[in-house]
């Protein structure tokens, strides 16, 4: 099984280069970064796991661009996966968005994981041009643009909230025929139902090793329903602030279907998320190598 860290803000109290490079060393397989382009002031949207009236954490406030900070991150590292965990992509032009993602990858060696997500902020999503009522539609109409963007030479698409003629866009990715786009979300069938149509895997957020594998089953189910090989499905475990830290859980989530877990480091300053990966590689990645070694 994989081993991915997602890092919550990675600014200049804690390097993205210097925090991907040191989880690249330690042996973890992808660095995750989350989206927030900007957030609203005022909002009636309490955030996952928060209650209606209660302020917004600062973290959710301060998150640097996620394209800049996993360019910075690809050009001290050679192997790691860099992932968007997740790209707000209603909230932002598929035009624009899928050179950002063939660049990426283009200069990384194909080291792209693009997660995709429709949000839970509306006034958010509003701000930014999504629409936060059809959020999911409208991620579904971006990504699907997105991949003529990186597979056609001359790329044009008409949907709802994503229409344009021929194009140019270059350059392509390197990974063929793209990066894979693994669904955030839920494990709702109507979550289902959208990966396999247009995902190459998902990665929902969920409470427990149980429901993802019972999830994954009707994943699994539904694809050969509809002609897709599920062993192509990439099945990541997302963690939210404090799960899925011990190896019991990454033994869990495996027997469970998943081939990949992200830990959530809730560290801010560069000491305290290095020791905190440093723990953390001691407990699952050396796990997993002293099973191997018998």
């Amino acid at each position: 099984m994989d081993i991915g860290v997602f890092q919550i803000a990675a600014d200049d109290r804690a390097d993205p280069a210097i925090v991907a490079a040191k989880a690249e060393e330690l042996g973890f397989e992808s660095y995750w970064l989350g989206d927030h382009a900007i957030f609203p002031v005022n909002t009636s949207t309490p955030y996952p796991g928060g209650e209606p009236g209660e302020d917004t954490p600062d973290v959710f406030l301060q998150i640097p661009d996620q394209f800049m900070a996993l360019a910075r991150a690809s050009a001290v590292t050679r192997t790691i996966k860099l992932g968007t965990g997740v790209c707000l992509v209603a909230e932002r032009s598929p035009l624009i968005t899928a050179q950002q993602v063939a660049s990426l990858d283009n200069m990384s060696g194909g080291r792209v994981l693009f997660g995709v997500g429709a949000g839970w902020n509306r006034e958010e999503c509003e701000i930014l041009g999504g629409d936060f009522d059809h959020r999911w539609a409208n991620v579904g109409d971006n990504v699907m643009a997105m991949q003529q963007l990186w597979t056609e030479d001359k790329a044009e698409y008409h949907g709802k909230y994503a229409d344009f003629p021929p194009v140019y866009c270059y350059p392509k990715p390197t990974r063929k025929p793209h990066p894979p786009v693994l669904l955030g979300g839920t494990t709702t069938d109507l979550m289902i139902k959208r990966t396999v149509r247009y995902g190459d895997g998902w990665m929902p957020i969920i409470e427990s090793p149980e429901q993802f594998g019972e999830a994954s089953q009707r994943l699994c189910k539904a694809a050969e329903k509809a002609g897709r090989d599920p062993a192509s499905l990439d099945l990541t475990a997302y963690g939210l602030s404090g799960q899925w830290k011990t190896a019991d859980d990454m033994r869990a989530f495996e027997k469970a279907g998943a081939n990949r877990l992200i830990v959530w480091l809730d560290s801010r300053e560069l000491d305290g998320v290095i020791k905190e990966m440093e723990v953390l590689a001691a407990e699952l990645i050396g796990t997993q190598r002293a099973a191997a070694a018998g």
